[in-house]
């Protein structure tokens, strides 16, 4: 009678556990802004199939909070391993919309990366230096 109740209630505590497991990732997430998080997360991404998943949660929470940004990222992800090259950057960024170019240098500006100016050519550092004017002015 026992053993057939226990083996009835295999689901729920199927269901008991998962929602353990995402009680303790959204508690760990609150604690100091992720940083016990980052580790399983960096753990779970070694699978592959786990890693296409936060690839696409992550490009969709990008999406839904700066579409531009999103839109630069898409054009620009076929070409990350010739980015390295000033000419090829150049190229690249050539293929985006001045919304595109603008939040991507956002982007870049606020993570402390951008373009490293000596890496690039004059005219490039003239168009960086102008797009960097044009959005301080938008934003006064």
């Amino acid at each position: 009678m026992i053993a057939s109740i226990v083996t009835l209630l295999i689901p729920l505590w199927i269901l008991l556990g998962l929602l353990v497991l995402m009680g303790v990732l959204a508690l760990l997430g609150r604690i100091q802004n992720g940083r016990y998080l980052r580790p399983v997360i960096t753990l779970i991404a070694k699978v592959p199939l786990f890693k296409r998943w936060l690839e696409k949660a992550s490009t969709a929470a990008l999406e839904r909070s700066n579409p531009e940004l999103a839109s630069a990222m898409r054009k620009l992800q076929p070409h990350a391993k010739q980015m390295h090259d000033p000419q090829q950057a150049q190229k690249a960024m050539s293929r985006l919309t001045r919304d595109e170019r603008r939040a991507l240098i956002e982007m870049q500006d606020q993570q402390g990366g951008g373009v490293a100016e000596e890496a690039t050519n004059r005219q490039m550092r003239r168009r960086l230096d102008k797009q960097r004017r044009d959005a301080q002015r938008r934003g006064r």
